[in-house]
């Protein structure tokens, strides 16, 4: 029927009117509380469907994006796990127990090892690392809140772990082709594929991370500041600075460092390159604003060409294998006299023990330790090879040649 909502009303109103006995209308009026009520009911239904109306419109609009997501991951997964904040399903940091970070190292503490799957401290403490394989580098968290572990290579790549104390590992990498971390922590870069990328690391997780395409065989080795060190050909001399923040990866400029030591407090480089015997190279200080181009050089004792070796937090010592005086292994190196060494001043400063099997942990004062070929624990300080008594070695109790342990970097 086509009667309007006015006309209804007023035969509401009349019907009523009709069947009281009074000529008037009650008080109460009956007409209008039926017509009251009425109104309250369509003003209802009409929020319910506006209601519903919406809720249809998220739910939509959520299934639009999720089928634009499904359509745009690729047909495999990813060759690299993230342990990024946005993941969703990322287990959540543990927090410590002294609540910021772990205890305070003391300098003269020496360096904790890792060894059968467990952390040994100097201080006696033992941490259990379940799931995590063999390893291959082993580092501190900032503010000592744990532990970063890189694992040995395998035909499925390399993994990274974080340990947070008190809480279980983490993985944050997994089938990674190379992994490098900054010194401090903070920042790791790994090659994935065909693309070498970078993240900053906060707790235990990984945060906005960056890619480049990057050439065959180029693989991250470390950290100047904020960009990463990128060795451009495993077989050839060369490296590369990437800054993930400003630009691409620019690999060839560099075609003569043969290795990197480690960053001085000047931003510096001390690093490895050709002598002019090719079986004999020599240390120079290379400047990063230039390419790394050599800006001084020093030569004289043999060098091993390994890579292994660290410079000291601040800058005075280098630790690296060679030969000196017809003996080789650990070599003590004075960094302020690369560059126009006098002849009365020797560049070596001591034979500093047996040779170098993996990473050299410096603590913040002035000693080295690093694990020998047979599994022992050498301590060193620069003033004692100075003055003609190399490191001491220590057994570390099971380990051995066959099972080394991993020396923990980092202070």
């Amino acid at each position: 029927m086509h009667v309007t909502q006015d006309e209804l009303e007023r035969a509401l109103r009349e019907t009523f009117a009709q069947q009281v006995a009074a000529p008037r209308p009650g008080a109460a009026d009956p007409a209008g509380a039926a017509i009251r009520r009425a109104r309250r009911t369509q003003r209802r239904r009409t929020a319910t469907g506006l209601a519903m109306a919406a809720v249809a419109t998220v739910v939509v609009s959520a299934g639009v994006g999720q089928l634009g997501d499904a359509t745009r991951r690729p047909a495999q997964p990813p060759t690299v796990v993230l342990g990024d904040p946005s993941n969703q399903a990322r287990p959540e940091p543990l927090p410590s127990p002294t609540g910021v970070g772990g205890p305070p190292v003391a300098p003269d503490a020496g360096p904790d090892v890792l060894l059968d799957g467990a952390i040994l401290g100097a201080d006696g403490e033992r941490v259990a690392l379940d799931g995590i394989g063999p390893a291959e580098r082993a580092q501190r968290l900032p503010e000592n809140a744990g532990w970063l572990v890189v694992g040995a290579p395998t035909a499925a790549g390399r993994t990274l772990w974080a340990i947070p104390r008190g809480g279980t590992p983490q993985v944050l990498l997994d089938g990674a082709d190379a992994i490098a971390v900054a010194t401090d922590g903070r920042q790791v870069a790994w090659r994935d594929g065909g693309e070498i990328a970078a993240a900053g690391l906060v707790r235990t997780q990984l945060i906005a991370p960056v890619r480049t395409p990057a050439p065959a065989g180029a693989v991250p080795v470390g950290f100047v500041g904020n960009a990463v060190l990128v060795r451009t050909d495993p077989d050839r001399p060369g490296h590369a600075l990437w800054s993930p923040a400003t630009a691409p990866l620019e690999a060839g400029s560099d075609r003569t460092t043969l290795n990197v030591y480690g960053v001085l407090p000047d931003g510096r480089l001390v690093g490895q390159v050709p002598g002019k015997v090719a079986s004999n190279p020599c240390l120079a200080l290379l400047d990063p604003s230039r390419t790394l181009t050599p800006v001084e050089t020093a030569c004289g004792p043999a060098l091993s060409r390994d890579g292994l070796g660290a410079v000291s937090p601040d800058g005075r010592w280098l630790l690296l294998n060679g030969e000196s005086g017809k003996k080789a292994g650990a070599l003590l190196v004075d960094v302020s006299r690369i560059g126009g060494t006098p002849a009365d001043q020797p560049l070596v400063a001591g034979h500093a023990g047996p040779p170098l099997t993996g990473s050299v942990a410096w603590n913040a004062v002035d000693e080295a330790a690093y694990v020998d070929e047979s599994g022992r624990l050498v301590r060193l300080t620069p003033d004692r090879v100075h003055a003609g008594e190399p490191g001491e070695a220590t057994v570390v109790p099971g380990a051995d040649a066959s099972n080394r342990p991993v020396v923990v970097t980092g202070s």
